[in-house]
């Protein structure tokens, strides 16, 4: 049986996970460990073959004025929880980190594809504190400990917070939205908790980069959200000029309607794909919030 400590209690993805691992309870004993405070330093690792680290503060709550706070938890954390679990012989430290460490669409930068030989470039402090905590617990790796990186991209889901939860209220009342073609990378969090069970199955080490089958088009997006709730989005390109401009000088423009993917086959292992939840299939689950 394999024992898993998930840090944080209260993590969107570390409690789906839960949810997800039940269904093979003879095989995965899951516990949760809060790290608000500093008891956790007084909590025994040893009996784990697993610890699962999700606890950290969001992207999408990002402040100017926060970046001491983010690198303290993001990074300092981290590396101290992952030194905490090496020496108590813990098997596999797994690190949410993400796409983000790549940087974002900007105005001079609106079209990103990311592929085996793209170096991480983070534009913010909340993806500077994710790669300075992966260069530090990575030193950690050696034959007896496994260091496991998870550059998700969006992660969504049923309940899910951030963009996604925002994007889904929004297109269940619009009457139109634009057609611009562009392409993203996102998760549906049972695809990325099927991903996290073939990393603990396997006992992998290394950086993943796991991503839905389809590229996700924010029109199509909007569109299908909207669909599965019996409500029409039609799609109009008349837009689309003014778009493109606003995109020179918009960051969120950018977020909205430039390219952020990850290249098809960056990682040599599928992660078992063929079972994984189609793009309509997932918004269907999702987007009742």
């Amino acid at each position: 049986m394999k024992r898993i400590l998930i840090t944080s209690e209260h993590s969107y993805i570390g409690n789906c996970f839960w949810h997800f691992i039940k269904q093979w309870d003879n095989k995965y004993n899951v516990d949760f460990m809060s790290v608000r405070d500093d008891k956790w330093k007084h909590f025994c690792f040893n009996e784990y073959d697993v610890v699962l680290h999700v606890a950290g503060i969001a992207h999408v709550e990002a402040k100017a004025d926060q970046a001491e706070l983010y690198y303290k938890v993001n990074r300092d954390l981290t590396i101290e929880i992952a030194k905490k679990a090496k020496i108590s012989g813990v098997q596999q430290f797994i690190f949410m980190s993400s796409i983000i460490v790549y940087g974002e669409n900007n105005t001079q930068n609106r079209c990103i594809i990311i592929d085996k030989n793209t170096k991480p470039k983070p534009s913010s402090f909340y993806g500077k504190s994710k790669l300075e905590a992966e260069e530090g617990i990575n030193k950690l790796q050696d034959d007896s400990f496994n260091i496991i990186i998870i550059r998700a991209p969006m992660v969504y889901g049923k309940k899910s917070k951030g963009n996604f939860s925002k994007l889904c209220r929004i297109a269940k009342y619009i009457p139109i939205f634009p057609n611009i073609p562009n392409q993203r990378s996102m998760i549906y969090i049972e695809n990325l908790c099927q991903v996290i069970k073939y990393i603990i199955d396997e006992n992998s080490n290394g950086i993943f980069h796991p991503q839905n089958n389809e590229y996700v088009n924010t029109s199509n997006l909007v569109y299908t959200i909207a669909r599965c709730n019996n409500h029409y989005v039609a799609q109009t390109e008349l837009f689309n000029s003014f778009i493109k401009i606003l995109q020179r000088f918009s960051i969120t423009a950018n977020k909205v309607f430039g390219t952020f993917v990850y290249e098809k086959g960056i990682d040599n292992q599928y992660y078992i794909m063929n079972t994984f939840v189609e793009f309509e299939d997932s918004i269907g689950e999702s987007c009742d919030i």
